[in-house]
């Protein structure tokens, strides 16, 4: 608690500290409650940024910084209300920075919004409400003039995560690349189409856009009342094709089994929540979509699940080095998963198309 407390004191938050304590279960970074002593000084949440995934702790926070104060602009503008609890608020340092470095972590503050929850389970419902919360933050971010740096170079490049697979099994470091054949041969059979994004930005057709590249329904904020107030987690805001959010979403959100689902049958492509957040999304984000990025959605749909595949086989090729396992085929039996989801995702594309077309004419 006092080394806690230490580390807050280095930022300028208003009140005394009464309190600190673990805040949620974060997956890359450390959160804390700090609650303060008076009824008019705001509550704050102090996280721990992860510097392995995070190495640029500088330009991950510059990126931050840029967003959150563009997003502002964008609601003062607009005459909204409340604005302190849509957007993300990072208090500085004394010394005029939005991260403390103590030696070994580095650290940051945020007001913690009040009166606000987020929700795991993903039904139609908040399935809209996402489509609608990430279209708007791509579309309040559409003329962000600070250039943004990639605070995980390569995130999602197919052709980087293709090239990985092809070093692993190339090396085949703990001999695994015979029993996988099968799943490397239907990997190259879509590998040509499935780098359409990449392909399509070096002939000058696709923009990168800034984009939230973490697209899970609990990476937003509701009221009381279930209204979105802000989309949150923004480490992985970066430039990237809109593809990363519209598709990451539907990998996890539409996904009728578990990522790591040994029984197959359960693992399918759930239209209801696809029609719901696309719908919800184009709300949003149609005005300054391209016709190059509209027409190219259920690509986006078939590429994240494809991309999860690759990534999964070519650490089970090399021997689970990267993904945390329980068991030693989890990584074998998440690509089974991610696989019969893409197969299902590519028996609907008549059918996502046709959605998406009504969309564009309703």
């Amino acid at each position: 608690m006092k080394q806690l407390s230490d580390i807050v004191a280095r930022f300028r938050i208003a009140g005394s500290v009464a309190e600190i304590a673990p805040l949620g279960a974060g997956l890359i970074n450390d959160s804390y409650r700090v609650r303060t002593g008076g009824t008019d000084t705001p509550d704050y949440v102090l996280q721990r940024i992860n510097h392995a995934i995070f190495q640029d702790v500088d330009l991950l926070q510059a990126n931050i910084t840029a967003v959150t104060a563009h997003i502002r602009r964008k609601l003062t503008e607009a005459g909204a209300d409340d604005i302190d609890r849509k957007v993300l608020s990072f208090i500085e340092t004394e010394e005029g920075k939005t991260y403390y470095y103590d030696g070994e972590n580095y650290w940051r503050v945020m007001i913690l919004i009040p009166r606000s929850q987020t929700f795991e389970a993903v039904t139609s419902e908040s399935s809209r409400h996402a489509g609608q919360a990430f279209g708007l933050f791509q579309a309040m971010l559409a003329d962000l003039p600070d250039t943004l740096g990639e605070t995980i170079p390569d995130f999602h490049n197919m052709e980087f995560r293709l090239r990985q697979l092809r070093e692993a099994v190339a090396t085949d470091a703990v001999g695994r690349v015979q029993e996988v054949r099968d799943y490397i041969g239907e990997i190259e059979k879509r590998a040509e189409s499935m780098c359409r994004a990449e392909q399509l930005y070096r002939e000058g057709k696709l923009p990168k856009r800034v984009c939230h590249c973490d697209t899970k329904v609990n990476n937003m904020l509701f009221d009381e009342d279930g209204r979105v107030l802000c989309v949150i987690d923004l480490d992985t805001v970066m430039p990237s094709f809109i593809f990363s959010d519209y598709g990451d979403f539907l990998r996890t959100g539409a996904n009728t089994g578990d990522e790591d689902d040994k029984d197959l049958d359960r693992v399918s492509f759930d239209m209801a929540v696809f029609r719901a957040f696309t719908e919800g999304y184009l709300s949003s984000a149609r005005a300054f979509l391209k016709p190059v990025e509209i027409e190219h959605l259920p690509y986006a749909a078939t590429l994240f699940p494809y991309m999860q595949c690759v990534r999964f086989l070519a650490d089970y090729i090399n021997g689970d080095t990267y993904y945390k396992i329980r068991y030693p085929e989890h990584n074998l039996v998440r690509t089974r998963a991610q696989f019969k989801l893409l197969q299902s995702v590519e028996e609907h594309l008549p059918e996502m198309k046709e959605f998406i077309a009504h969309c564009l004419r309703a």
